[in-house]
Parts: structure tokens; C-alpha cells; sequence
């Protein structure tokens, strides 16, 4: 199992806060535009653009 460095689980749990936040808000628009957001980002990353933009 990896280790995380206390930085990254920080970062991690304000994902999941927002995510949290985005549902209970129950706002449509906002939970669709989050998850669309999360597909195009994982996408991406997996496509090696942040590491082309990023070099």
C-alpha cells in the first residue's frame, strides 16, 4: 500500500469535501458540471496532458 504525505491526504479530503458539498447542495446543474469536470480532468490526465504542460 502507497503512503501519502500529509500535503496529499489534505488535498484529497478537500476533493471529497466538495464533492460532499456539490451533492447536498442538490442543485443539478452544479453536481452535473462537477462530475462532467472530474471525466474531462481524469481523461486528460490520463492522455499525459498535464505532464506535456507541466515538463
Amino acid at each position: 500500500m502507497r503512503r501519502r504525505g500529509l500535503v496529499s491526504q489534505m488535498y484529497a479530503a478537500a476533493r471529497l469535501a466538495n464533492d460532499v458539498s456539490t451533492l447536498a447542495s442538490g442543485d443539478p446543474r452544479r453536481i452535473a458540471r462537477r462530475a462532467r469536470n472530474k471525466i474531462v480532468g481524469r481523461a486528460l490526465g490520463r492522455a499525459g496532458l498535464w505532464r506535456l504542460l507541466w515538463r
